[in-house]
Formats: structure tokens, sequence, C-alpha cells
């Protein structure tokens, strides 16, 4: 294998690892939504009890009417002694009530049990061995509270081995007491419940009902509350007592009333265990046990930081979005009204000559377009085509034009930067303008283009690149992104002084100030936008110049696309890498270091990488969350695009019609420009040097019709 061959391989395999670094990032954000959403959003306890006739009618499985029941091996039944009430509480532990509650056992020496929801242990593993310190019994109340009656067997398995994983993690113990959800007397047991309560017992836990029901859930009031929790005689009782699930302040308020009464009547109150002669129903893990509730109650903990986390990027970044919509429309709106303002008067008049190079390789499809194009220019100008080492008929077409203003070149393919060299050595203009070879102008392009010069500080002024080839829906989102992102962020730049490119398509530079900075650099790959921060590095104004037009062909297949956004990605970040010394900067420098490159790093950088963990959360909210509300956010974000969109369209004179594919392109042509970010930003951190990637020419360029007969 040659060292080539072996080089392409490792590069391939480089680029495997960034994608497959993606997914698995995705992928494990996918997990901790999933986890998040179905461990909190599908979380209900604000009713713990319901009527008997909710759901079917009573069955009479548990003939003796006892509420505990050991289903393990054939039915058999328990009930606490005369004299004693087992207290017992659900839905906790709650960070707020439950250390109220076991205070005020404390203070009055009594024990309970305690039915902890397992999401709600694996929360507050503090308060559940504060629980188990005091001497109180633990039970499980499944993970999230789920009705088990008729949950599919995959649910009812997370349910119960969840709920006991939990407690493992939180406690360092295990339990084979279980409360099922929504269940209250033995009289009240319905079909449903009498199933779930079968399926615990075959998976070793004692069900434990109740016999009074306080119906604190209620929030009844203090008085009810202790009436209801009350015993009528000295039968021995299970009382149902809520300590999560709420406000529990009345629970709290009746337990201070209750025990001293029930304590003064000679009943005594205890926990399940103690109170029906229980043995064993809690011992500690063993490590097995305990390694897995530790990585169970990780893993909850985690999903809820990250879940926390997307929140909190989710918030910033549509203040982002927000606050950049809001500068990007004022800022622009100056701009237009300074431009009105310069248009009102007279223009000026440069009567040298202006030099326009054309760099080309493999430019047969436009090439005669392009130069009769400019040839036709009501500015005087001559045009240089550098025939960059071309394998088609470029140079010959060019030749064949023999129109008197164009000079050819042709040289060995050295690349863009050094096309441009050649064409500035051999340029007389003291004005230049740079075109790309798949571009047309306008005939008063280059005369519009010009005319920021007459300010002696600017040194490279930029024009407005239109999308020639707008058909179809990839066009028409190119379209778009061109209108409103390229055009409305150089209105932008321009106020600020902070213009980080002057696109290749068309772009003009005052001679002098190429020569100051050493002409085009090729340490690059986008030549443009480094030229471009070097001029404003060596105290050169950039200016954008909207009324000078250029039409340019746009990639036509999305392989074409990636391959273009991904080359200009890359060549900027490394641009901005290069200049990042202007971030310290006084003056010209500074204001491009600290107001362009932080634009560019926040808006084109930080949050396309943010951008997929915004469409997962999205898809989560839409499962786990309101999907109105969820919709309406989006709905929100797609109003200000349009906004936007619209304001620019009309800034631009552009016809509105494109712009019925803006919701379609935020769905589909945004996600390609967020994975050709991530792509180049893992390409740079790999330290790749990426290679030049030529985009396929279709010849749809024409010259405009004014221009058509001109040479």
């Amino acid at each position: 294998m040659s060292r080539a061959q072996m080089r392409r391989d490792a590069r391939a395999a480089r680029v495997k690892v960034h994608w497959i670094s993606l997914i698995a990032v995705l992928l494990a954000l996918t997990a901790a939504l999933a986890i998040q959403g179905y461990t909190h959003q599908l979380t209900s306890t604000d009713e713990d009890s319901r009527p008997a006739g909710d759901r079917a009618s009573a069955v009479a499985e548990d003939p003796t009417g006892e509420p505990i029941l050991d289903t393990r091996d054939g039915v058999d039944t328990a009930a606490p002694k005369d004299g004693s009430l087992a207290l017992t509480f659900d839905d906790g532990p709650d960070p707020v009530w439950t250390p109220r509650i076991l205070d005020v056992l404390e203070a009055h020496g009594v024990h309970a049990t305690f039915f902890l929801v397992g999401t709600a242990a694996a929360e507050h593993p503090d308060i559940v061995r504060r629980i188990i310190a005091e001497g109180h019994e633990i039970g499980t109340h499944t993970l999230t509270h789920a009705d088990l009656a008729g949950a599919p067997d995959w649910r009812t398995d997370i349910e119960f081995d969840g709920a006991q994983s939990a407690v493992a993690g939180a406690g360092g113990i295990t339990t084979s007491l279980f409360r099922p959800p929504y269940s209250s007397t033995p009289g009240a047991l319905d079909k449903g419940t009498w199933d779930v309560v079968e399926d615990a017992g075959a998976r070793g836990y004692l069900s434990v009902l109740s016999t009074l029901d306080s119906r604190d859930w209620e929030r009844p009031g203090v008085d009810e509350i202790v009436a209801n929790s009350t015993p009528p005689d000295e039968q021995g009782q299970i009382l149902l007592m809520h300590d999560g699930g709420g406000n529990r302040s009345e629970t709290v308020a009746a337990l201070e009333r209750l025990l001293p009464e029930l304590q003064q009547r000679g009943i005594t109150v205890t926990t399940v265990g103690a109170s029906a002669d229980l043995a064993g129903t809690v011992r500690a893990t063993t490590p097995v046990e305990q390694f897995r509730g530790t990585v169970f109650v990780s893993t909850l903990w985690v999903s809820a930081a990250v879940v926390a986390l997307i929140g909190i990027g989710l918030v910033i970044a549509g203040i982002v979005m927000v606050v950049r919509a809001i500068l990007v429309v004022v800022l622009a709106a100056h701009h237009r009204r300074l431009a009105k303002q310069r248009a009102k008067r007279r223009p000026w008049i440069y009567d040298g000559l202006v030099s326009v190079i054309v760099p080309a390789h493999n430019e047969a499809a436009g090439i005669e377009a392009a130069v009769r194009s400019i040839a036709a220019s009501r500015h005087p100008v001559e045009i240089i085509v550098v025939d960059d080492g071309s394998a088609d008929d470029t140079a010959a077409i060019v030749e064949a034009l023999r129109l008197p203003q164009v000079t050819l070149i042709r040289q060995a393919n050295g690349g863009k930067p050094s096309a441009l060299n050649t064409g500035i050595a051999a340029a007389h203009g003291e004005l230049i303008v740079m075109v790309d070879g798949d571009t047309v102008f306008e005939e008063d392009t280059v005369a519009r283009l010009i005319q920021p010069f007459e300010d002696s500080a600017v040194g490279a002024v930029s024009g407005n690149t239109k999308v020639a080839n707008r058909g179809g829906v990839l066009g028409a989102w190119q379209h778009i992104e061109y209108v409103v992102g390229f055009n409305l962020d150089r209105r932008l730049f321009d106020v600020a002084e902070c213009m980080p490119t002057v696109p290749g398509a068309i772009g003009a530079f005052r001679r002098s100030a190429l020569k100051r900075v050493g002409g085009v650099s090729d340490e690059t790959l986008a030549e443009d936008t480094d030229l471009t921060m070097a001029l404003c590095r060596d105290g050169w104004r950039v200016v954008y110049q909207e009324d000078a037009r250029a039409w340019t062909e746009a990639p036509a297949t999305l392989g074409a696309l990636w391959k273009q956004r991904y080359r200009w990605c890359y060549g900027t970040l490394q641009a901005m890498w290069k200049h990042r010394g202007a971030m310290r900067q006084k003056g010209q420098a500074g204001k491009l270091g600290r107001r362009g490159l932080t634009y560019l790093l926040v808006l084109q950088v930080l949050l396309p990488l943010f951008a997929p963990l915004v469409d997962v959360f999205a898809i989560y909210g839409l499962f786990f969350l309101d999907p109105m509300r969820v919709l309406a956010v989006w709905l929100g974000f797609l109003a200000i695009q349009l906004g936007m969109a619209v304001y620019a369209f009309r800034m631009d004179g552009e016809s509105l019609k494109p712009l019925w594919t803006l919701p379609l392109q935020q769905v589909v042509y945004r996600q390609l420009m967020y994975l050709v970010v991530i792509q180049s930003v893992f390409t740079a951190i790999a330290g790749n040097r990426l290679r030049w990637h030529r985009m396929k020419r279709y010849g749809s360029l024409r010259v405009p019709p004014a221009t058509a007969n001109a040479g």
C-alpha cells in the first residue's frame, strides 16, 4: 500500500471517528432525555387513592379483608395486632415535608413505614438515609408512581426494579414491602390491582394496603384528617398518609394532634413490620445490589443534570437569537438610511483604471458569461483572466472572445490565492476587483462597487452576491440564505466596522492595501476571509455596497453544497484562529476581534454545535412535555425568521415567493448547515488539513440582458 493511500485511509478513519462521536453524543443525549422524560414527566402523585368503582368492581380475592397480602406462594394475609396502628406515608421523600414529618415522629418517639417513590428517593438520598438512621421502615411505591394495572410487562419491570435500585443506591438497603399506587383498603381491591398484587408476590414482595385512609391528599382540613385517621376501636389498623405529592402542611399539623391522642388511648403507633410481627422485610444490600443501585441513582442524577444544562442552554440560545434578530434589523435599517443619504449625493467620479481579476480553473461552463458581463461594464475596466492550470477549454474560450480589454495569463495549477496574486502583479489599476469565474456582473456593478473608495480609509468593499440558479427548493433555500443571512449580516458588520469577509464572488480592493498585507495568503481555505481580516488588522475599513450586485452559480446538489460549505466553514475557522490576536488589539483590528470574531464564534460556531441538541430536546418535548407549548415556541422562532426574511427581501427588492420554502428550510437545510459546522470543527480539532473542494459548474449563468451584446 502506498503512503498516499495510507494517508487517505487515515483521513477517512478520522472522519468516521467524527461522525461516530457525534452519533454517540446524540444517542447519550437521547438516552438521558428518555430517562428524564420517563422518570419525571410520567410521574404523578396528585391523587394516591381511588374509590373502588373507578376502574372495576371489587373482587373477593382477599376473603379475610386483611391489608397485608403475601402472594409469593399461594395467598397468605396478615393484619396489625389489636391495639396497634401501623403509620404509613406514601409518595416521598419530599425535601420540604418529609423532614418536618420526621421531626414530629422523633418528638413523639414514633416509628413509621415510608413507601418511597423511586425517583424521589434517587433525588433525595440524604432524606432516605435519615429515615433509615432514625429507625423507620422502608417500602417501595414503584419508580414513578405508575398505575401498574394493565401496564405492559416492560413498564412493570422498570417500575419494580427501578424503585428497588433507587432505594438500594440511596439508602443501602433492599425491602420486600410494596404498596401499589392508587390503592387503598382491601374493600376497594379491584381486579386490576389484584393482578398487580399477584405480580408483586411473584417478584418477592408483600403488598401492603391500608385500613384507614386519612385522605390528606384531598387537603380537607386538619380536623377532617384527624377524624379520618382515628381508629374507631382497638382493632389493629394501617393508616395511609402522605409525605410527598404536594403541600402536606395539613398532614404535619394533623400528626401533631393525632399522635398524642392515640398515645393517650394506649394505641401503639409503629411500623408495618412491627405491628404485624413481620421479620426480614428490610435488609442491607449485597455489594452487587449496592453497585447496581449506585449506578442507577447516578444515571438519574446525570440525566437530570444534562436536561437542566440543556434547558439553560435553550434559554441562552433563545436570548441570543432574539437579540441577534433585533440587532441585525436595527443596524440594517441604519445602514439603509446611510446608503440612501449617500445615493442622494453626486456620485464619486473615479477616472482611473479598474482592474478586474478572474481566477479560473476548469471554468469552461461559465467563463464566457462572466467575462462578457464584466467587459460590458460602464466604467472602464481591464480584465485579467488567470487560467490556473485548467484541464478543460477555459483558456480557449477566453481567447476566442477576442475582447480588447481582456488579458489571458496561463499558469500551472497553484490554487486560487496564487492565481489572484498573479493577477494583482499584472494589474495596472489602483482599484482591483476580484471575481469568481462562476459570477456575472450587471453593467453598473463596477461603478457602484468602487464608490466607497472616495473615503481614503476604505481598503476593501464587499458587493451584494445574488444566487442566479434559484429555481427549485435547494436554489430557493440558498437564495434565502444569501439575502437574509449573508447580506443582512454584512450590513451589520459595516455599521459595526468589523467586516470579516469580502466574498470571492465580488469584492474590490485598494492596491496599496493589498500590498501592505502581502497580497492573498494561501494559509487557509477561505482566502477571502483571511484577506479581509488581514486588511482590518492593518487598520483599513471594509464596507458593504448593497447596490453593487453580482450573480453567482450556487451548488445544484446537496453533495456539492456540502463540499462548498465544508470548505467555507473550515477556512473561516482557520482564519479566525489565525487572526485571534485581533481580540487584544486596538483600533480597527480590535473592532474586528471583539465584535466580528465574537459574532462569528457565537452565531456561526457555538450555536450550530448546540443546535442538534435543541432539535433532540424539541422531539423530547413533543413526547414528554406539553406538545402545544413546544409547537408554539417553534412557531415563535419561525415567525422571527420569517419576519427577518421579509424585511431582508423587501430591503433587497426581492420577490417574497421563495419564502414559502422557509419552514422546510428550518427543518432540512438548517440541519445540513449545522452538520457542516460540526464536521469542520471536528476536522480542525483533529488537526487535519482539508483539501480544496471544487464545485461542479452547470453552465446556468447568463449575461444580463443589458450587456449581452457587449464586445
